[in-house]
């Protein structure tokens, strides 16, 4: 992700990396860098250089990342999965004091996906079940998707349910009236397929939603960063950057 950043800053009038915060600089001898760009381990350093941090890293290094961020006072965009709910409320406590864009999927796509899966939810009522397929290759470990439990959980927030009670992941038993089933198919080399489908005894309606590469990740973080400069305090989503809420 972070080459895939590169290469797209790269190629921005507007855009320059001022460097890469890495544990390993080998890796970064292919990215089209100016010689003047930071690459090392000096988070710090780099965030005092810097008009606005992205962060594709793991969730073992967002602790450095948020405090460098905070402390320089420079807007955040974040697109690390898999964090925990501590790691999750660090980010939150940050975007009091500085701009934080945080999604666990930077596709534009998948933004105006989610806002189709809530007003449709809404709409068609709970006459219409859900159910919300996802495949992605074989090494992904978490199951559902990052993704997946986002689109549940606005279809969830547009119904007033809880997500956590009507969430149903279980090949064993069959999801109850009212609740948000999930499927998920590890195969290849997908890189993200997503279908939220909402069926009642006489119709079907299907929203999706497939990635063709990695690099719409890094696309959306790119809008991402330039949204949020000069924007005040405060969490936001991909929603935010392309609808302006």
């Amino acid at each position: 992700m972070g080459l895939s950043i590169a290469d797209i800053v790269a190629v921005s009038d507007d855009l320059s990396a001022a460097g890469v915060w890495t544990r390993h600089p080998d890796k970064v001898t292919s990215a089209p860098l100016p010689s003047s760009a930071y690459i090392g381990d000096d988070i710090a350093g780099l965030a005092a250089v810097s008009d606005v941090i992205i962060d594709f890293s793991l969730p073992a290094g967002t602790e450095q990342v948020v405090d460098a961020a905070a402390k320089a006072g420079v807007p955040l965009v974040s697109g690390v999965s898999g964090l925990s709910d501590a790691q999750a409320a660090l980010l939150k406590s940050a975007a009091t004091r500085i701009p934080v864009v945080y999604d666990r999927n930077m596709s534009q796509g998948v933004a105006v996906l989610t806002r189709l899966v809530a007003d449709a939810s809404a709409a068609l009522g709970p006459e219409f079940s859900i159910r919300i397929d996802e495949t992605h290759h074989v090494h992904k470990k978490d199951a559902p998707s990052g993704t997946a439990l986002k689109l549940g959980e606005a279809a969830a927030a547009a119904r007033g349910l809880d997500f956590t009670e009507a969430k149903h992941f279980d090949d064993e038993s069959s999801p109850q009236p009212g609740q948000i089933e999930f499927q998920v198919e590890r195969r290849g080399k997908v890189p993200g397929d997503h279908s939220v489908m909402l069926v009642s005894d006489s119709e079907r309606l299907t929203l999706s939603h497939s990635v063709a590469s990695r690099d719409v990740f890094a696309r959306g973080a790119v809008t991402a960063a330039r949204w949020i400069v000069g924007k005040p305090a405060g969490f936001y989503t991909m929603e935010d950057v392309l609808f302006g809420e």
